[in-house]
């Protein structure tokens, strides 16, 4: 078996952070996906392919796959700059503006 170890990145539709801090295992697919002929559904064989396992640590999932038997390979995160303004989202009503704020 085959798998991934992973830390999933932010969502584009959103600028918070949720989900992004848990170290996630995903299993490799096995065979390929096929078309059901009367219905035109996608479809798998391979169940595997929908375990998705979540881990606070990256040493704890790859102590998981090591005791299971997993090949898995790990991905290192990419970092970003944190987007930090100095008085906060705030400071776009504030009273003390030096410039008109306008549409």
């Amino acid at each position: 078996m085959r798998a991934r170890i992973y830390r999933p990145a932010k969502t584009a539709m959103s600028s918070g952070m949720a989900k992004t801090q848990d170290w996630v295992l995903d299993f490799a697919p096995a065979s390929a996906r096929d078309v059901d002929p009367l219905m035109g559904w996608t479809s798998s064989s391979d169940m595997q392919s929908q375990v998705r396992l979540r881990f606070s640590t990256k040493e704890a999932a790859v102590r998981y796959a090591n005791d299971h038997g997993i090949d898995a390979q790990v991905i290192e995160p990419k970092t970003r700059k944190p987007n930090i303004r100095a008085r906060g989202y705030g400071e776009n009503f504030a009273t003390d503006r030096r410039t008109v704020w306008t549409h």
